[in-house]
C-alpha cells in the first residue's frame, strides 16, 4: 500500500482507536499456491487479542489449503470514504473543472503468519472470544468443546490465529493541502451526506485539528 508522508498515521493509537470503532470486518488475502492464478481473498469478521487476529471459517472454504502454505497473509480493513469530485479541489487560479479528483479513506493493513487451529477446544476458545468481543451483552449458551448446542458445530470449522508482524496504516484526507480548502472539503461531505461521508468528514476534520497547516 502506497502511504505518502502526509496520510501516515500519526501514532499507533491513531489506528488503534479507529479499528476499535468499526466492526472489525475485513478481507484477509492468501497467496494463491499456484503463482499464475489470482490471491484468495475472504470477507470476514476478526477480534484482536494482543498481538493476533482470531478469526474462524467454515470447513469447506477453499482458502485453507492455500493458508497451510502461506507464510505471511494480509487482513485488510478499511472505511470512511468518499469519492472527492473534481471541482471540490481545483486551486483558486485555475477553472473549476480543471480540479482533480481524489477517494478519501482509512485502511488499515496487518501483515501476521497464520496458525490454524483444529482442536476442538483451541476452537472453543476462538469463539468464545469473538462472541465476546460482538456480542458483549451476552445472551448466548457456554460455548466450549462437547457441550451443547456448540460443541456439535465444531467440526464445522477451523479457527486462526494471525500472529501480526507489522501494522500498514493510512489516512488519506487531503492532509497537505490548506486548512481552509479541508474544511470546504468537510463541510461539503457533510452537506452531500452520501455514503460514508459523515464518516470521512469527521475523519479529515479529526486529522485537520491534530495536523493543521502540513509541514514536511
Amino acid at each position: 500500500m502506497l502511504v505518502h508522508p502526509w496520510d501516515a498515521t500519526l501514532d499507533d493509537s491513531e489506528w488503534r482507536d479507529w479499528v476499535a470503532t468499526t466492526d472489525r470486518f475485513g478481507v484477509l488475502a492468501v497467496n494463491n499456491r499456484d503463482v499464475m492464478q489470482a490471491p484468495l481473498v475472504v470477507p470476514t469478521h476478526f477480534t484482536i487479542a494482543d498481538s493476533q487476529l482470531l478469526v474462524h471459517l467454515a470447513r469447506p472454504n477453499p482458502v485453507w489449503s492455500h493458508l497451510e502454505h502461506a507464510n505471511e497473509v494480509r487482513m485488510v480493513v478499511t472505511g470512511d470514504y468518499a469519492y472527492v469530485p473534481s471541482y471540490w479541489r481545483a486551486k483558486d487560479d485555475v477553472p473549476r473543472e480543471h480540479g482533480v479528483p481524489t477517494s478519501y479513506y482509512a485502511a488499515v493493513q496487518f501483515v501476521c503468519r497464520p496458525h490454524i487451529v483444529d482442536d476442538p477446544q483451541g476452537k472453543a476458545k476462538i469463539l468464545a472470544a469473538q462472541m465476546a468481543d460482538f456480542q458483549p451483552e451476552g445472551q448466548h449458551a457456554p460455548i466450549a468443546a462437547g457441550e451443547a448446542p456448540y460443541g456439535r458445530m465444531l467440526p464445522g470449522i477451523r479457527g486462526l490465529r494471525l500472529s501480526v508482524t507489522r501494522v500498514e496504516a493510512k489516512f488519506k484526507y487531503d492532509d497537505h493541502t490548506s486548512v481552509e480548502r479541508r474544511q470546504q472539503i468537510s463541510d461539503q461531505l457533510e452537506q452531500r451526506g452520501r455514503g460514508l461521508d459523515a464518516g470521512a468528514a469527521s475523519q479529515q476534520r479529526r486529522r485537520t485539528g491534530r495536523v493543521g497547516e502540513w509541514r514536511p
